[in-house]
């Protein structure tokens, strides 16, 4: 579980400590606050703190742009101009502090985003729990034959089975050696901070994780797709129901421009106005590379 009954208990008490605020809020985020939302098999995502929303968008454009933008757009069609033409500023006004349990090697991914403030459980001052990531046998894949970073196939059967008792059975004896090593009778235990160098990139670590809107949106732009790891993937998606709830009018038209939408190459681009006048168009005269031919096929056939 991902939750123990004290931190449940912890959260409801949060929760029942209502206060009044002349800040705005966002009502749809205030539903979200401290509420843990499960990911993988023992993580979860919740939101502990956030600042601004849809409105504080739009008046930081308006600061930029003067009074008169009010008359002329709605906050929804400003906010829709504003990620159309890739402005970024007004949305760093809008911020968000999530707190995050989730396995190490994801965590290792995650940090590559270097645009948040992170503070991660430290195994130098505390003992980790006995917690791993197991992949559902679903999830248990070869590597792909066309990409090196990527799944192929799903593993199955006894191959299937032959990994997930590998996965299972290392990191419970990482973890024995782990505790046996900080914990001898009669005798000084091995320093925690050396001792979790056994740990395996499997065990779950937990951080606070504060970043603003628009470097959120980024993160999900690549992390919410479809290509990237299904393990980082789903706290992304998870995140994403959070910012749907939290800023609609910055989400909509994240997910029109963003998430639903697709950048072309000029190469590219060229082959679109050339197939629209009616031009048979193939990948010895796109001038694309093979990479870039394919890709180019897989976003005009959708």
């Amino acid at each position: 579980m991902p939750l123990t009954p004290e931190q449940r208990a912890e959260i409801d008490a949060q929760r029942a400590d209502a206060r009044q605020t002349l800040r705005a809020v966002a009502e749809g985020m205030e539903a979200h606050l401290y509420t843990a939302y499960p990911v993988l098999d023992h993580g979860f995502v919740r939101v502990i703190d956030y600042m601004g929303d849809d409105a504080a968008i739009c008046q930081a454009a308006r600061v930029s742009y003067g009074k008169g933008t009010k008359s002329v757009s709605g906050d929804e069609g400003l906010i829709r101009y504003l990620m159309r033409h890739w402005h970024s500023t007004p949305f760093e006004m809008c911020e968000i502090k999530l707190h995050v349990k989730l396995p190490v090697f994801v965590a290792r991914q995650w940090i590559r985003h270097r645009t948040a403030n992170v503070n991660e459980y430290s195994a130098r001052y505390s003992i980790l729990d006995r917690e791993f990531y197991i992949p559902a046998p679903e999830h248990v894949a070869a590597q792909s034959e066309v990409n090196n970073q990527g799944r192929g196939e799903t593993l199955t059967g006894e191959e299937a089975a032959r990994v997930l008792d590998i996965l299972k059975t290392d990191a419970a004896r990482c973890y024995d050696n782990y505790e046996a090593m900080i914990s001898q009778e009669g005798q000084k235990g091995l320093a925690r901070e050396l001792a979790r160098m056994n740990l395996p990139a499997n065990i779950y670590t937990q951080w606070y994780w504060k970043t603003d809107l628009h470097n959120l949106l980024h993160f999900l732009r690549l992390r919410a797709d479809i290509h990237a790891q299904y393990e980082i993937r789903v706290y992304a998606e998870e995140i994403c129901k959070l910012v749907a709830d939290w800023v609609p009018f910055a989400w909509r038209a994240f997910e029109d421009y963003r998430l639903g939408g697709a950048a072309l190459s000029g190469k590219a681009l060229d082959c679109v106005r050339r197939m629209i006048r009616g031009e048979a168009v193939t990948r010895e005269s796109s001038g694309m590379s093979a990479g870039e031919w394919r890709e180019f096929q897989e976003v005009i056939a959708g």
